[in-house]
């Protein structure tokens, strides 16, 4: 059964995205005067439906995906010479229908966010100075003579980095130097760290720790984490040697431990300390183990105009965008390990983790990976839209249309290469269930 709540949610997130995407596509079509045969959500056997007009509206059998089918869509097809299909419009017109789907996908991020923000958003305060609480034995911060204590105020380019730039930049530079500058009682010091490559991540792993803003709330009565010593107002840094980046650390932690003991690293009175707690059963089939403590993240709730949301809304794409083409780039020169890519499981998995967080959780969630979506849709590869896109503006260029063979031909390898990802995708999933169980 653990299986269905995950399955549930990935069907509803990608339904969304998916539906919006194609939609972008029939909207173009129609404007530009094509002619559309088919809206699917879905690929294969039709299972069910309804015909508006020219249109063939269905759900199809296999849901990951879904087409919109215009009249004269392949080159070759008999219907090309009809004003109304495809291939007959001017090459621009066609440039226009195929991006009108992943320009859908980043008007919905956009969207969300701004809905969010506008909703009231709660957005996490981080800590203004990256001081380092704790550090791992024999780690590369540690090596590089790294201190707990220590302040880092510039890693790599970024100055006045947060907590988030610190992380985000050794994950992202793994087996790869880079320079540091630490604050120690008024000096600025000058270190060269190099994180190693997580085994089970596939990310970079300097070993030091600092502030994660996740805080105790309660601790009920007679609860494991009563009788261990938790305390209100404990700042969690990390469970089992894993750092607390969310609740859901702490959740699946203890939902993971089967009853076994876990040590918690608490931050009390500017002392760090373990804490060993034994999660007991309940009757509550999300979370069948617990040790009884609510969480309190800082964070302040943000709700703004429309003007201001949309503003902040396309800020905070942007710097997602841009994260997401850093880490591909990590990607190609072998700072990140190529475990890091997610399938379809995956995605059902962080689906279902942040629907149990709570409608913003998942929204925000959606936002992202529409986003994703949209830019993986948009690269230079056959069979995505990027990759027509690149072979309509190689025709403009020669003026002609390629050949039926050519096309073809590319379309195949593009084919092939996608099940490649896609298959690699899921098991790097696979291996990151087997690896954690």
């Amino acid at each position: 059964m653990g299986w269905i709540q995950p399955t549930f949610w990935v069907v509803i997130l990608l339904g969304i995205m998916i539906l919006i995407h194609e939609l972008g596509h029939f909207a173009a079509a129609l404007l530009m005067g094509v002619r559309v045969e088919t809206f699917s959500i879905g690929f294969g056997p039709r299972l069910f439906g309804f015909r508006r007009g020219d249109t063939d509206f269905r759900v199809s059998a296999f849901f990951f995906g879904g087409y919109v089918k215009m009249l004269g869509d392949q080159p070759g097809d008999e219907s090309t010479a009809d004003p109304r299909s495809f291939q007959a419009k001017a090459r621009s017109q066609r440039a226009f229908i195929i991006f009108a789907g992943p320009f859908m996908n980043v008007l919905l991020a956009v969207g969300l966010i701004a809905g969010l923000y506008m909703y009231g958003f709660p957005k996490e305060v981080e800590t203004s100075d990256p001081v380092i609480t704790s550090l791992e034995t024999n780690s590369s911060a540690a090596q590089a003579g790294l201190k707990t204590g220590d302040k880092i105020i510039q890693i790599g380019s970024h100055k006045d980095p947060t907590w988030t730039d610190v992380l985000t930049t050794e994950a992202l530079n793994a087996n790869h130097a880079i320079p540091v500058i630490a604050e120690r009682a008024g000096q600025r010091l000058h270190f060269l760290v190099t994180p190693a490559m997580d085994p089970k991540e596939g990310v970079g792993d300097a070993g030091w720790r600092g502030e994660q803003n996740i805080e105790v709330w309660q601790v009920m009565k007679g609860s494991p984490a009563d009788q261990a010593g938790l305390r209100p107002n404990d700042l969690l840094i990390a469970v089992n040697g894993r750092p607390v980046v969310s609740p859901v650390s702490i959740q699946q932690a203890v939902v993971h431990s089967a009853g076994n003991p876990l040590t918690i690293s608490v931050m009390r009175d500017d002392r760090i300390q373990p804490i060993t707690v034994t999660p007991v059963r309940q009757n509550d089939p999300k979370l069948p183990w617990h040790i009884g403590i609510g969480f309190k993240m800082r964070a302040q709730i943000v709700r703004l105009g429309l003007g201001p949301a949309i503003v902040e809304s396309v800020r905070q794409n942007a710097q997602n965008a841009t994260l997401l083409f850093r880490i591909l780039g990590s990607l190609v020169e072998h700072r990140v390990s190529a475990k890091t890519l997610s399938g379809p499981i995956g995605i059902a998995q962080m689906s279902s983790e942040a629907a149990q967080q709570g409608a913003q959780s998942f929204i925000d969630l959606m936002a992202i990976i529409s986003l994703q979506l949209a830019i993986f849709n948009l690269f230079p590869v056959p069979v995505l839209d990027g990759g027509t896109l690149l072979l309509l503006f190689i025709e403009m260029l020669l003026q002609r249309e390629m050949s039926l063979r050519v096309r073809e031909t590319v379309f195949k390898l593009g084919f092939v290469f996608l099940m490649m990802v896609v298959v690699f995708a899921i098991y790097n999933d696979i291996s990151r269930i087997l690896t954690h169980s």
